[in-house]
């Protein structure tokens, strides 16, 4: 696989960052996305397609790439254009997407309006939150760390985040509605007074209450693959892409490891699994 090289692209209201590592493949190009997570969280999986070409991409107020228009939240559907305005400078597909978490809500977006961009798409516990029996508990505990994220900054709020996508089982309808103590996670317990957080600040609101167009996806042409931790359990993210399976009429597909199965320990976080990952990935995109 060759070196990434680094690109820019315009769109309303950002500039997007993106990186190809090209080969001589006749596939077509492998994305590989997610959202808040930028480019640098593929690093590891990247390096496991080296016979494809290989795009990854910073989402607006991710990383690399700076909203231009001062907006304080970012929606999937931005996100899903930001997608098609990227697939056609890349040819104009189709393309294969693998996308994980966040990235995975906007991919689902992106193929219901542009399904002819998209070959197949590899949805990775996608927080369809909409979809929950226990939605009302689970969007009001986003909510909730989201407004804790404006009132007190980062470490409190990513401390009530963590709790929530580790809980096993439904969302009790209080969580947690109380001040939880960052500490115990080793987050910072001092506000630094800044408000700019992509997770916290700009997607929280707008990934979870996103309500996805299930007869766009059921009748698209774009092979849709559901895809859930084996160690996930019954964790929010997996119980959301089994849902999403459902309602498309699927089965999910078990891939090694959890939410972040396929990470080799970006950004200081402790490795997944990802060569049995990337070979499963690989066994499923072959179809």
């Amino acid at each position: 696989m060759s070196e990434p090289k680094s690109f820019t692209l315009d769109v309303p209201g950002a500039v997007l960052h993106y990186d190809i590592r090209e080969s001589d493949s006749t596939e077509p190009p492998l994305l590989l996305i997610g959202s808040p997570m930028d480019a640098v969280g593929f690093t590891t999986l990247a390096g496991h397609f080296g016979d494809r070409t290989v795009v990854t991409y910073d989402p607006r107020s991710a990383g690399r790439s700076l909203r231009t228009d001062g907006a304080a939240r970012t929606t999937p559907d931005e996100h899903a254009d930001d997608l098609h305005r990227l697939i056609d400078v890349l040819g104009g597909g189709p393309v294969d997407i693998f996308a994980s978490s966040g990235g995975a809500v906007n991919g689902l977006v992106l193929v219901a309006r542009h399904p002819e961009q998209v070959r197949t798409l590899v949805a990775h516990e996608p927080p369809v939150t909409q979809v929950l029996p226990d939605r009302a508990a689970a969007l009001a505990a986003a909510t909730d760390i989201h407004e804790t994220y404006l009132k007190s900054g980062m470490g409190p709020a990513m401390a009530k985040f963590i709790l929530l996508v580790s809980h096993q089982g439904e969302i009790p309808a209080d969580f947690p509605q109380w001040p939880v103590d960052p500490a115990q996670f080793g987050l910072p317990t001092e506000d630094d007074g800044t408000r700019n957080d992509a997770l916290l600040g700009q997607n929280m609101i707008d990934c979870n209450y996103h309500e996805h167009d299930f007869d766009a996806l059921r009748d698209s042409p774009t092979r849709i693959v559901l895809a859930v931790g084996e160690k996930t359990g019954a964790a929010l993210p997996r119980r959301t892409g089994e849902i999403v399976a459902e309602r498309i009429g699927q089965q999910p597909v078990l891939f090694p490891g959890d939410h972040g199965g396929f990470g080799g320990g970006e950004y200081g976080m402790p490795p997944g699994e990802p060569d049995a990952f990337a070979a499963k990935l690989r066994e499923v995109l072959a179809g």
